[in-house]
């Protein structure tokens, strides 16, 4: 679902009839994509691009299920642990649960990179943000994003990209930490 944030981005950003062509192409490639699904595995793809939570309507629109059925297989998130709930109004609204998915990646990163790599990893991480501070003149993305005209595409992505290390060097350190723990628990 991520290829459809960045279609519809990039839709929206399109500043020439070709660039809007090959979006509405994007999207129906990503359409086609999700109708060969099965349906739990719709609105699982859904949910787990799902940061703000949304309710069962707003999931099968997206997932191309009906209601009862968005609903039912949202439940089985919730229960395996893969989603969560909270409560608007009268109205439960779902969304991937975070904390498995940080885990999830972290485990992920401690099975794909040894520790040399993973520490290379954080030393390219860090250089990269000092860029970005040096460049912008400023010490956080956010800070950086109160500075942006709308019209400056380069800043908007710089920011994007800013962003994105800063998590990927969060998870990364976490990894490293969680490493380290399990080596200290093992002795």
């Amino acid at each position: 679902m991520a290829l459809a944030v960045a279609a519809i981005t990039s839709l929206l950003w399109a500043s020439d009839h070709n660039a809007v062509i090959c979006s509405l192409v994007r999207l129906r490639r990503l359409r086609l994509r999700i109708e060969s699904m099965e349906p739990f595995e719709r609105v699982y793809e859904i949910v787990e691009q799902t940061h703000e939570g949304q309710s069962a309507a707003e999931i099968s629109d997206r997932a191309l299920v009906s209601e009862p059925t968005a609903r039912r297989h949202c439940k089985t998130l919730v229960n395996t642990g893969f989603a969560e709930t909270e409560q608007d109004g009268q109205t439960t609204l779902y969304k991937r649960n975070s904390d498995r998915v940080l885990m999830s990646r972290i485990r992920e990163l401690r099975e794909e990179v040894n520790r040399t790599e993973l520490l290379e990893g954080i030393k390219d991480m860090k250089i990269e943000i000092r860029r970005y501070e040096d460049r912008y003149d400023v010490v956080s993305p956010e800070e950086l994003a109160q500075q942006l005209d709308a019209d400056e595409t380069e800043g908007w992505d710089d920011l994007t990209g800013w962003r994105t290390t800063r998590q990927n060097l969060a998870v990364a350190q976490t990894a490293l930490a969680y490493d380290e723990a399990s080596h200290q628990l093992a002795v």
